[in-house]
């Protein structure tokens, strides 16, 4: 738990307290909106809890990380499409985890949890009213009406973004020293979105649990595959990366009781002082993502991965080096023999695979911008071009197809 001290006039000290994780609601104070962004309430003691107000872009992968806040009481609201706003206003979300130990899925409904949830679409979003917005979202979707609009104000409003995102925001990148990113623009769907963004106050977490919507289930369920953790950037500034490190240690002491006493919930928010931590997806996205993609059909990431694997650890090991080439240091990345274990749980095709072949007209193009960073470096890969070739074949079959079907929705 988090709480702070008064400091002199207007300014606050950020001070940790030792103890257990929040269980249970009603001994922790609740965080009140009422016009402006963070609250601070009195605990019984007489110290001030930090509560931080989260507007997180998209509601399907950002339902997971919302839960995570939730958990540890902290306010959020989700941006999506009406209906689904509406759903989750009524009946709330419910995220199912594999819990180490436990046969079945442990359903965690938001309405169990200390924080406080609300839905709403993008055009009733004020900006200025949150400390933190978490950008949840499929790149291409910045640049859907309403969304676009949102995130010029999200820019103008100068709150601190946290992407988590396979795609990273170019301001983002204009953080890496010597990188150029007028070169990247041509990868991304709509690269004006990120105009008047901040760099100082834009960063990344590698989006590296895996979670996804039963097809058998409302919008508002999402299911954990991969509980693992999101790996982030510390920001530029040293006040949104202390709202970051508050957010760690919150999530990391709260606890969950699912009736038989207290239990850690898997799937934490781990920010690293170094930039180059959440590239650490990058080759895990080249050997295994995006080599789901066959010139007519897709397999899945075990698949890709563990069918040839002296394949997948020579692109594995290519993307490596391009990250080092940007100054990564080995510690930031993941070894092979790692990433290749965890592969073999994920028995589905990636979410790029899907898209694609479900007719997606965009897709994130991570592929494209591992190789232009690449030919920056003065690096090709055969593997990479195939990649990005099938890639180009298979986006202009499904724009050439009919009416655009674009990834994912903000739902």
């Amino acid at each position: 738990m988090l709480y702070m001290l008064p400091g002199t006039g207007d300014r606050w000290e950020y001070r940790r307290r030792r103890g257990a994780g929040v269980v249970a609601p009603k001994s922790r104070p609740r965080t009140k909106i009422v016009g402006n962004r963070l609250r601070r309430q009195p605990s019984e003691a007489g110290t001030q809890i930090v509560k931080y107000n989260v507007l997180i872009l998209g509601a399907s992968y950002g339902s997971l990380f919302s839960t995570k806040l939730l958990m540890a009481g902290h306010r959020v609201s989700l941006v999506c499409t009406k209906p689904t706003a509406e759903l989750i206003n009524r009946e709330g979300t419910l995220v199912r985890f594999p819990i180490k130990g436990r046969e079945p899925l442990l359903d965690i409904a938001s309405k169990k949890l200390p924080g406080s949830l609300s839905a709403t679409t993008a055009d009733e979003v004020d900006p200025t009213q949150f400390d933190l917005v978490v950008l949840g979202m499929q790149e291409a979707q910045y640049g859907s009406p309403g969304v676009r609009e949102l995130m010029g104000r999200v820019a103008r409003a100068g709150v601190p973004c946290l992407a988590i995102m396979n795609m990273p925001p170019l301001p983002y990148l204009k953080r890496i020293p010597g990188l150029r990113t007028e070169t990247l623009e041509p990868c991304y769907a709509d690269p004006g979105v990120w105009d008047g963004f901040d760099p100082g106050l834009t960063t990344l977490a590698s989006p590296d649990p895996q979670a996804f919507r039963p097809p058998d289930q409302p919008k508002n369920v999402v299911q954990v595959g991969l509980p693992t953790n999101f790996k982030a950037a510390r920001f530029a500034a040293e006040e949104p990366t202390t709202l970051l490190r508050n957010l760690e240690a919150d999530i990391e002491e709260a606890r969950f009781d699912p009736g038989e006493g207290p239990i850690e919930i898997p799937v934490k928010l781990k920010v690293h002082d170094s930039i180059f931590a959440p590239l650490a997806k990058w080759p895990m996205l080249m050997a295994g993502n995006y080599r789901c993609i066959r010139r007519d059909g897709m397999i899945s990431i075990k698949e890709a991965v563990h069918a040839n694997t002296d394949k997948s650890r020579e692109i594995y090991d290519w993307v490596w080096r391009i990250c080092t080439g940007l100054g990564a240091d080995d510690g930031d990345l993941v070894p092979f023999e790692k990433y290749a274990k965890a592969a073999e749980g994920l028995a589905q095709p990636s979410s790029a695979a899907r898209a694609l072949f479900g007719g997606a007209e965009h897709i994130e193009r991570v592929d494209c911008l591992i190789r232009r960073i690449a030919r920056q470096l003065g690096f090709q890969s055969d593997t990479l071009d195939e990649i990005v070739t099938r890639v180009d074949e298979r986006l202009a079959r499904n724009r050439a197809a009919g009416p655009a079907k674009q990834h994912g929705s903000i739902s």
